[in-house]
């Protein structure tokens, strides 16, 4: 996808649902997924990170209650989840059976669509320890409930 493209879906969609739901109701708590590897900085090299940097940045600038960006890495559907690209389900048919190992063997890196979800409920509902919440911070929150 060109960055214009991305761009239209990542920041400038986010960024008007955000503006408008905190002018609704600015005691709001608004929750962003972005990925891990976003480049706060909006200079690095890769286009999608620096989006998703800019993005984060501007929605947190935002007069709301609250606003948490989660970062999560590898997510793993569960209970019927599945994702609308192709490419992700082939990878998803062939590292899913795997993922029981993957979690053990790395625990606050890797997470459950159930997971991100529960903490993402938790965040708006209750707030969290970061603005900014990196795979380990995400999985930390749904433990601490």
């Amino acid at each position: 996808m060109k960055e214009a493209a991305y761009r239209t879906i990542t920041y400038d969609y986010a960024l008007a649902a955000a503006k408008t739901l905190s002018k609704a109701n600015p005691s709001l708590t608004f929750c962003y997924v972005s990925g891990a590897g976003t480049d706060s900085t909006e200079r690095g090299f890769q286009m999608w990170a620096r989006v998703k940097g800019k993005t984060e940045n501007d929605l947190l600038a935002l007069p709301m209650a609250g606003a948490f960006m989660f970062r999560p890495g590898y997510i793993q559907p569960v209970r019927g989840v599945t994702s609308a690209t192709g490419w992700y389900r082939t990878i998803y048919a062939i590292v899913g059976w795997l993922y029981p190992a993957v979690s053990a063997m790395f625990p606050k890196s890797v997470m459950t669509s159930e997971t991100l979800g529960k903490a993402l409920i938790r965040a708006a509902k209750h707030g969290a320890p970061k603005r900014v919440l990196e795979p380990r911070d995400i999985i930390e929150l749904v433990a601490a409930a």
